[in-house]
């Protein structure tokens, strides 16, 4: 494992304590995730060997489409992942990078199909940043009003939290023009307003937060507290282990594909923390060491 695929930071900073989360009532079901595989099928090059005469047109254009056979490999991505996750629970997900953090969000928001296992789903899944479709082309303010929308919102219902939405993405004027010409900063912030003020019943957040200063953090966290307290359950995937346990109550640790650690926020975090550490002095030693033998 290299150094660039242990991803986390250790930011204090100035987020809250975990003891000052507000105490949200923990409800019923709300997902349950069931021994999920999910597979990759990745083609690598062509087949390679001596080739013997010259093929006539015609054979060329029917073995085409066997030039791959023998290339193909099988990438297990998610191995077996079970949990449930309830109603008013705010669930961390940590991992080195390719642990299958992201792959297990797009199976809860239905966007990839398990290859075994099955995901059950009590309410509609809102990933941030998918379900938002927002279109650069268009500016702001369109897609706001697409973004709503496509959340379920009627547009009397955009129209109302307009103004909020604006002054929460922190966008300003922007708002009227294309998102193209936003930084990708102002794009996630706007992303996350849209997502998160249509309250929907289960929120995902993959690495939104990381465009963000403090005081953006700060105002994501209270909004996040509103979709909790309103019975919604949250999933945030962050590099951030200051981050994750400031926000989060409950942590899952991934990595390979496979559920190491489930459990309190500070418990799990401070686990994969010096996993994570132990990961950075071994790829160091082991990059020194092919220094001295250069």
């Amino acid at each position: 494992m290299t150094e660039a695929e242990i991803d986390f930071e250790v930011d204090p900073e100035d987020l809250p304590e975990i003891s000052d989360q507000p105490d949200v009532p923990i409800g019923g079901p709300s997902l349950v995730v069931d021994d999920l595989h999910i597979n990759y099928r990745v083609f690598g090059g062509k087949k390679v060997g001596a080739q013997y005469g010259k093929k006539s047109w015609f054979t060329r254009l029917v073995s085409q489409s066997r030039e791959h056979v023998g290339a193909v490999q099988t990438v297990s991505a998610i191995r077996g992942v079970s949990f449930v996750a309830r109603h008013g629970e705010s669930i961390g997900i940590v991992g080195t990078n390719g642990s299958g953090k992201s792959t297990l969000l797009r199976a809860v928001a239905g966007l990839i199909p398990p290859t075994k296992g099955t995901v059950h789903v009590s309410g509609e899944p809102s990933l941030l940043g998918v379900n938002a479709v927002l279109m650069r082309e268009l500016t702001g303010e369109r897609n706001i009003m697409i973004g709503g929308l496509a959340l379920g919102l009627t547009p009397q219902q955009v129209r109302d939290r307009f103004d909020e939405i604006v002054d929460f993405a922190g966008i300003g004027d922007a708002v009227y023009l294309p998102m193209k010409t936003y930084s990708s900063g102002m794009s996630a912030r706007l992303r996350f307003a849209i997502s998160s003020f249509a309250t929907p019943d289960i929120l995902m957040i993959d690495e939104a937060l990381a465009t963000g200063d403090a005081t953006f953090r700060q105002k994501s966290k209270a909004r996040m507290e509103v979709v909790r307290s309103e019975a919604g359950t949250i999933f945030l995937v962050s590099h951030s282990l200051a981050t994750v346990k400031a926000i989060c109550t409950r942590v899952l640790w991934l990595h390979e594909g496979n559920l190491v650690m489930d459990g309190p926020s500070e418990v799990v975090a401070d686990a994969y923390g010096r996993f994570a550490r132990s990961k950075r002095l071994e790829a160091k030693a082991q990059r020194a060491q092919r220094r001295r033998r250069g």
